[in-house]
């Protein structure tokens, strides 16, 4: 079977487990262990012995066997949309994280200690991503949103971009960025157009640098309001709140829609491995509202089926808008169309999920468009309802899901 496994051997694993392995082999894979298998540790090791090798060349010799099944089940599926969960959520909106690496070190997404990278061959190559969005865009899927770390650390962010906007059945490309990079590039951006939203959780420059670990406000403010005036589409800027720390912020954020066309998302913080979320710090939205409607007169906005804010205006006019992204104290995962892409290249159905199916080594081990599809749909598939949300935000908080640098958001 494909994913991480494929590359780590069987090294970290004792004999028994080992023979335990080639048992199951022995009676061919299912579904649910080819997905399972590709749920990993995010730090993966290549094969280092030939015993090691003789494994993946048995775990190989049955992914055929897999794909007469996918094929088979596949013969049997409705064809109105090709990435529909058992739920009937059609999924037409994929998140490409385009790398590992950032320019920033902010708290609620990167551990104080930082991240193990990988080695660049193991990323996804520039080609690798465009087939996958091509082939998702085949599939249904008619929004991409580049993400990272920090995408625009990339030196072909701009020829990368403009090949993903010129995919056939693709309506809408955004990028999502800490700003920094953003003034060297936004002039190509904005011609394509790509839809930009903004990572700004402080207007005080002392904040900034200590919620981010780097220096950079001015730059990032600056890149802001060039966006408004340049980009032809409405600027996003998201915004984590977090008690003790910004949520006095939030009426300036507001404020700033007044003369300012700009959409301020308010995000709740979430939980990921190693980012030291807790409840007193996190912040529902209906307090970050109750605290808003006792300085502003508001009007609620209507919301997109599938958007994932909840969205407001200044009552009386505004030049922006704003609104509020609760993924934790009001989930919204019953019109969740998402899907994600990890820079390694694995598919994941679910923000908070830590299941995982390795493309690139399917990609890489020769696996046709049509197979690959196959894949994509059966991990669709196996999407859960629900794994958002106030009451399961504990067991999300103490689950071992990815760091949200190596998500991509």
């Amino acid at each position: 079977m494909i994913g991480r496994a494929l590359r780590r051997g069987f090294s970290q694993q004792t004999k028994q487990q080992k023979q335990l392995r080639r048992e199951k082999l022995s009676n061919g894979p299912s579904l649910a262990q080819f997905i399972q298998d590709s749920t990993q540790q995010h730090q993966p090791q290549r094969p280092s012995s030939p015993r090691e090798q003789e494994d993946d060349d048995t775990r190989l010799a049955h992914l055929d066997q897999l794909m007469v099944q996918l094929r088979a089940d596949a013969e049997h599926t409705a064809k109105h949309h090709d990435l529909v969960d058992t739920f009937g959520r059609a999924h037409t909106y994929l998140r490409i994280s385009l790398t590992e690496r950032c320019n920033l070190r902010c708290q609620y997404c990167m551990p104080e200690e930082g991240v193990s990278l990988q080695p660049t061959s193991d990323l996804l190559a520039t080609d690798e991503i465009i087939r996958l969005a091509t082939l998702f865009a085949r599939a249904g899927v008619s929004k991409l949103r580049l993400t990272g770390g920090e995408p625009l650390v990339r030196s072909d962010i701009v020829p990368l971009a403009t090949a993903l906007h010129g995919i056939p059945g693709i309506e809408s490309l955004g990028i999502t960025t800490n700003g920094l990079a953003l003034p060297r590039h936004l002039d190509a951006l904005c011609a394509l157009p790509v839809r930009l939203n903004i990572s700004l959780d402080t207007l005080d420059d002392a904040k900034f640098t200590r919620i981010t670990r780097r220096k950079g406000f001015s730059r990032v403010y600056g890149a802001i309001r060039a966006a408004v005036a340049a980009s032809p589409v409405r600027v996003k800027l998201n915004c984590v709140v977090m008690r003790d720390f910004n949520l006095d912020e939030i009426i300036d954020f507001v404020a700033l829609t007044k003369e300012l066309a700009v959409d301020v998302r308010f995000i709740e913080w979430m939980p990921f491995d190693q980012n030291k979320w807790n409840d007193r710090t996190f912040v529902p939205y209906a307090e970050m509202l109750a605290q808003l409607e006792t300085e502003f007169p508001l009007v609620k906005l209507e919301d997109d089926p599938h958007d994932t804010s909840k969205a407001f205006a200044l009552a009386g006019g505004a030049a922006g808008q704003f609104g509020f992204i609760t993924s934790m104290s009001e989930h919204f995962c019953g019109g969740c169309n998402r899907l994600r892409l990890t820079a390694d290249g694995n598919l994941k159905v679910c923000l908070f999920g830590n299941t995982e199916v390795s493309l690139r080594d399917a990609m890489r081990l020769g696996f046709s468009d049509d197979d690959l599809l196959l894949i994509v749909q059966a991990a669709v598939k196996r999407k859960k309802f629900a794994l958002g949300g106030h009451g399961n935000m504990y067991g999300i908080a103490s689950g071992q899901n990815r760091p949200m640098i190596l998500i991509g958001g």
